[in-house]
């Protein structure tokens, strides 16, 4: 793993805040805009930048990409994600992310393994019978 990667990854503040809530588990990108506040747009454009850098992870779920941290962390990256963990800390912004992120999980837990609640199926529109 390049430092170079490392650095551009933890450069923004999103990216950040995204990397410290998948030092908790995997999540999906409803999950991260529920979270962070952020539209599906812009948390996929950073979680494609991480994921060239290889800071991230993804496996498909039905419709949803659920992100996770490497199964094996490099040892650069493991160090500088407890240095980050460490450095917010105290930090409001990201201790409401770690317990939105918690809530999220359990409810998650509890509403069995598919990550998000699958989309509403609109019935099949009918078509008017001509007289």
């Amino acid at each position: 793993m390049k430092l170079d990667g490392i650095y551009e990854g933890l450069h923004d503040g999103l990216r950040r805040r995204i990397l410290c809530l998948l030092r908790n588990g995997e999540l999906c990108v409803c999950h991260f805009q529920e979270i962070l506040g952020a539209s599906q747009v812009q948390i996929s454009k950073h979680l494609a930048y991480l994921r060239a850098r290889a800071l991230v992870e993804v496996r498909r779920e039905a419709n949803w990409m659920i992100y996770r941290l490497p199964d094996q962390l490099a040892p650069e990256l493991a160090a500088h994600l407890a240095c980050l963990e460490e450095c917010v800390r105290g930090d409001p912004i990201f201790r409401r992310d770690l317990l939105q992120g918690r809530r999220l999980r359990g409810r998650k837990a509890r509403s069995g393994p598919q990550c998000c609640t699958p989309p509403i199926s609109k019935p099949a529109s009918t078509q008017l019978a001509r007289p």
